[in-house]
């Protein structure tokens, strides 16, 4: 059994987060520029079995398309043609960033690591991956 990736797809950054192989637990990977993601990605791949990505589709509380909805359809495209054989979800990722602010103030970060938008994307990621899992018990 593989990893599952999460990404919290953005136009600067993109936060990463993934599971334990047993597909368990979700912890936060990394932040890469957004250029540079497809790349990082396929590295990740040849070091450890991934077996689906998980990308966070924004969307407005009414469920209609964000400024950035758009960039992450671009992307999923890009990514099912990078990797034809892996599965890709979207999921819904609407309050994650301010749940992973609030994350950040409950573990008691202080002012300055709160305004590091690549911790936040990171945590971003997670509860998307989080998310995603626990969805899946109800399946």
């Amino acid at each position: 059994m593989g990893r599952i990736l999460a990404i919290d797809y953005g136009v600067k950054r993109v936060g990463l987060a993934v599971t334990d192989p047993l597909q368990i637990i979700a912890s936060a990977l990394d932040t890469v520029h957004s250029k540079d993601v497809l790349a990082f990605l396929t590295q990740y791949c040849h070091k450890e079995e991934v077996d689906e990505f998980v990308v966070g589709m924004p969307k407005h509380l009414d469920s209609s398309d964000t400024n950035n909805t758009q960039h992450v359809v671009g992307f999923v495209r890009q990514l099912k043609k990078q990797f034809p054989d892996k599965k890709v979800i979207t999921h819904d990722e609407r309050f994650t960033s301010r749940m992973a602010f609030q994350t950040m103030i409950d573990i008691g970060l202080n002012k300055k690591a709160r305004a590091d938008k690549a911790t936040v994307d990171k945590i971003s990621a997670t509860i998307i991956l989080q998310s995603y899992l626990e969805s899946r018990q109800y399946l």
